[in-house]
């Protein structure tokens, strides 16, 4: 049985009631990317920009009504999304927070762990560097660890997003979400499993953690190449991530980096979104025809984040 139940989502709703803002949940339009209605999931409003401030906030609740949060506060291993939720957690209840990101981090999202007042500290090139470093820290200091994804509070949190989509479109038929280590899969995949609602989970072509360890039976490493690998680049999914993928109805699919891109430009040029790539990826999955919904199916893309440098979308 998987680490994550459906039972813990609804505890996080409750959790962080009044902790993160509801997700807001636009109609796309008739015929919208060869769906019949397509909405997208504007998660990229949330604090911090990205869906992660939903497990963040779970997991700094949980320990702070458990007495479990050390006086050295709570350290993170992030591409940069979930160390600006693991901060912004962390300065609601007044604790410090150590994050440690790769040296290939985006700028914008260094610049705004700082800004939070993080303990930034940069390691490596990939997010498997980042982390060893963010575990040796915690051993030496005594601080919490955190993760990026591959814990059941952070899984928790993020599948309060689908609660929320759900109950603004009761009677939705297919969720697609971007993947990369699998926290927001998991979270969703509980989440709409109970509900009855298909999961698309979508990957980079050359960043493709789930995919593979679906192919697999089992968590493998894989090569980290993609536009979208500050945010997706996890070397490999959680065991709870592939556990819904093999026990709720999951579609994986994958979309090459020129997809992506293609789409992050497509949501800004016809409805003036500006998202990170990993946002994009999901949407990719309709333009490209990756995942091709059935006539009448009704489909919810999340964007999932915005934390990106916006210059390149505007045409000179």
């Amino acid at each position: 049985m998987s680490q994550l139940e459906y039972r813990d989502v609804k505890s996080a709703v409750d959790r962080i009631a009044g902790l993160v803002r509801p997700v807001t949940v636009a109609a796309v339009g008739p015929g919208a990317c060869g769906a019949d209605g397509v909405w997208f999931a504007c998660e990229f409003m949330q604090c911090t920009g990205t869906f992660k401030a939903r497990g963040a906030a779970n997991f700094a609740a949980s320990h702070q009504e458990a007495g479990t949060m050390p006086p050295s506060g709570v350290v993170i291993a992030s591409g940069g999304n979930a160390g600006l939720a693991c901060a912004w957690a962390a300065a609601r209840i007044g604790i410090r927070a150590a994050v440690f990101t790769p040296t290939t981090a985006p700028a914008v999202k260094v610049a705004g762990l700082r800004a939070l007042g993080a303990d930034v500290h940069q390691v490596g090139t990939e997010y498997s560097e980042a982390l060893e470093a963010s575990r040796h820290y915690a051993a030496e200091t005594g601080a919490l660890e955190s993760h990026a994804y591959d814990h059941p509070l952070i899984a928790a949190g993020a599948g309060t997003l689908f609660e929320e989509i759900h109950a603004a479109l009761p009677d939705v038929d297919t969720v697609v979400v971007a993947v990369g280590g699998g926290g927001l899969f998991a979270g969703t995949a509980a989440a709409a499993d109970h509900h009855g609602v298909r999961v698309v989970a979508v990957e980079p072509r050359d960043c493709r953690a789930l995919n593979a360890a679906i192919a697999a039976g089992q968590p493998v490493d894989v090569t980290v190449d993609s536009v979208a690998a500050d945010a997706l680049g996890a070397r490999r999914a959680s065991q709870t991530a592939l556990d819904w993928a093999l026990r709720a109805d999951v579609r994986s699919v994958l979309v090459p980096d020129e997809e992506i891109i293609a789409a992050r430009r497509h949501l800004w040029d016809s409805h003036r979104l500006a998202v990170e790539p990993a946002a994009a990826t999901a949407h990719a999955a309709l333009l490209s025809g990756a995942y091709t919904p059935a006539p009448g199916e009704k489909v919810c893309v999340v964007l999932c984040g915005a934390n990106t440098d916006p210059a390149d979308l505007v045409r000179r």
